[in-house]
């Protein structure tokens, strides 16, 4: 039986990932970095595709467990008739190779425990060549171009497992052993350094690293604990080495249990661009922030006609879409697929993300390379030619492009940005033709996206779905939260709740075709339910709003982790996990229903400009 989606646990190194389960189970670990291959990956398949379980001899769920306060350091706890123990695991943030510790220790009594890894290379599936170390202590396991080091500082007892590395060891009250495991280029010779840091030493420094970041979080209202739990994760999704945030460390956990809708998130989307820069700064965050901006830089040089919609950490744009027939997946839930087709399509929002973030740099003072104005000219020549054209829309649908109401929303906003960075920087010379473009696609949007029979806006030209990306245009500054327009989407978009939560459009057999190319139910969308919240509060409808939010708060996991969506029938988590855009919207809901100042993002919609349409 899989474990939920829920009862995973995140460890991060701000370079990689673990989901620690509540049985102990390390069930997905990339090495060394999110995007490489899976050494560990029972996750979407079999303990045959490897895992990592530190547990008490017999197995089962720890008793609780949780993350010490203002860190990514979490402690499992299991009682049991002979005694209790504590397993705290963590990863240093990286300074050299990466590693995995877990610290076994004794609270009371005598607990027998086990630790048995079953490593796994190039996802689940390459069984490799292991050998013990001359301590007798540990092991070193090789294949291809990946060895990876087991260690412990205790006296264990090495059972000699066929497949697998497996010890047993005795922890009494006061007592503890720590476990740990290294990644090194396999043609290096000799243990990566990192194994010699005592455990206690990494653990002060861990715990250390992640309470400074997190008192730095400015936000002071009533719900800053599931804030700075947010912002940790978020953090912890971050790729240090080039500010690059992946939507989720994970793949292909599906958004319908059994069903065909799994991903690869492991990656970079543009349309998390502004949203993560408003989170950073408001929050205090300028670093991390300037960071983020300086890989969107680099991710989107080169012709706009190539701009993506993701990109990986490093920026690379080949993301090749592969699907791996030896992974059973999650809940059987095939295929399980690696790297991200989704680049390749075409996304007229992304334009509009892309200006909207370079905005806020602006305003925020942040430095924003010299190449700036040659890249607003560039992108907006190359919508001015294309924006009439039918695109993929925010959700990525795959099969014929249609003319989506939001899409055109964000190529309005990517003019409107284009204007006042203009105005910013004291550059008018075509200025004329983008304003003459942003009142032409508001008039059009008002026009075509309209359904003045049901009095909202709807998916696409021509169509009756609704979807809640709508909810978005007071933000955008498309309108304001007052107008008619906006009360009554708000008001419409109520179709849409199951169980108070928010579904992301109508679903697709009102439209005769399949849900984003795919058969079946998925469930409520995390990041649509605090959308919504945000729309009531902007609507006078604040009590509701908090309402909304204090449940989006209750389903959170144990240690307050959200993934992409929850089904309130079944009442579980679906989809990729942690997800970065729900704990980005987490955030702005906790800002916007905390009275706290708004960042430059939502300042176009209160400036008094222009509107037409």
């Amino acid at each position: 039986m899989s474990s939920r989606i829920e009862d995973y646990a995140l460890v991060s190194d701000l370079e990689t990932a673990a989901m620690v389960g509540r049985d102990g189970s390390v069930d997905w670990f990339c090495l060394p970095r999110f995007d490489s291959p899976a050494c560990l990956a029972s996750l979407v398949g079999t303990e045959a595709n490897g895992f990592w379980r530190v547990a008490p001899v017999g197995g089962g769920r720890c008793t609780g467990r949780s993350y010490r306060p203002g860190t990514l350091v979490l402690d499992s706890v299991w009682q049991s008739p002979g005694g209790t123990v504590r397993v705290t695991d963590f990863m240093p943030p990286r300074t050299q190779a990466p590693c995995l510790v877990r610290v076994v220790e004794g609270m009371q009594g005598a607990v027998r425990v086990r630790s048995e890894l079953r490593l796994r290379f190039h996802q689940g599936r390459v069984v490799p060549w292991i050998r013990g170390d001359e301590t007798g202590r540990g092991m070193v396991a090789v294949a291809g171009p990946d060895s990876v080091w087991l260690t412990a500082d205790g006296p264990v007892e090495d059972l000699g497992a066929a497949d697998s590395t497996v010890f047993d060891f005795t922890v009494a009250a006061g007592r503890r052993i720590a476990l740990t495991l290294a990644w090194s280029p396999s043609h290096l010779s000799g243990p990566p350094p990192t194994l010699a840091v005592p455990a206690e030493t990494a653990l002060k420094e861990t715990g250390d690293f992640w309470r400074c970041w997190s008192a730095r979080c400015r936000y002071d209202g009533p719900w800053r604990d599931a804030v700075v739990r947010s912002l940790i994760t978020l953090k912890a999704l971050t790729y240090a080495p080039t500010g690059g945030i992946v939507a989720a460390p994970t793949t292909s956990l599906p958004g319908r249990i059994g069903g065909q809708d799994n991903w690869d998130y492991r990656y970079c989307w543009l349309r998390d661009s502004t949203l993560a820069l408003s989170c950073l700064l408001r929050c205090g965050y300028r670093d991390e922030a300037t960071a983020w901006l300086q890989w969107l830089m680099r991710a989107v040089a080169g012709d706009p006609a190539d701009l993506q919609n993701v990109y990986g950490v490093g920026g690379q744009r080949l993301l090749p879409e592969t699907e791996a027939s030896w992974l059973s997946g999650y809940e059987d839930s095939r295929p399980v697929r690696f790297g991200n087709s989704a680049a390749g399509r075409f996304q007229l929002d992304v334009y509009g993300e892309v200006l909207d973030a370079l905005l806020l740099s602006l305003r925020e003072g942040i430095a924003v390379p010299a190449p700036l104005w040659s890249l607003v000219e560039a992108l907006m020549a190359h919508l001015q030619r294309h924006w009439h054209e039918p695109d993929q829309g925010l959700w990525q649908m795959r099969g014929t492009g249609r003319h989506f109401v939001h899409s055109k929303v964000m190529a309005w906003v990517a003019a409107d940005r284009a204007l006042r960075i203009a105005r910013l920087l004291g550059r008018d010379g075509v200025t004329a033709q983008w304003r003459a473009m942003r009142d032409e696609v508001h008039r059009e949007v008002c026009r075509e996206g309209w359904d003045a029979r049901r009095g909202c806006f709807v998916q696409s030209y021509g169509s009756t779905a609704l979807d809640a990306t709508a909810l978005l245009m007071p933000r955008l500054g498309f309108l304001p939260a007052a107008d008619v327009r906006v009360r009554g989407t708000v008001r419409a978009l109520r179709a849409l709740d199951e169980g108070g939560f928010l579904h992301r459009y109508t679903p697709v057999a009102s439209e005769g075709g399949t849900r984003n190319g795919m058969a079946g139910r998925e469930g409520a969308f995390v990041s649509c339910s605090l959308w919504f919240a945000d729309a009531l509060a902007a609507t006078g409808h604040v009590p509701e709003a908090r309402e909304i939010f204090e449940r989006v708060l209750a389903v959170r996991n144990d240690v307050g982790l959200l993934a992409e969506q929850w089904d309130p029938v079944a009442g579980r988590q679906l989809g990729n996990a942690p997800k970065a855009f729900s704990h980005i919207a987490l955030i702005e809901t906790a800002f916007a229903l905390s009275a706290e100042p708004s960042p430059s993002r939502r300042s176009p919609a209160a400036s008094g400009r222009r509107r037409s349409g």
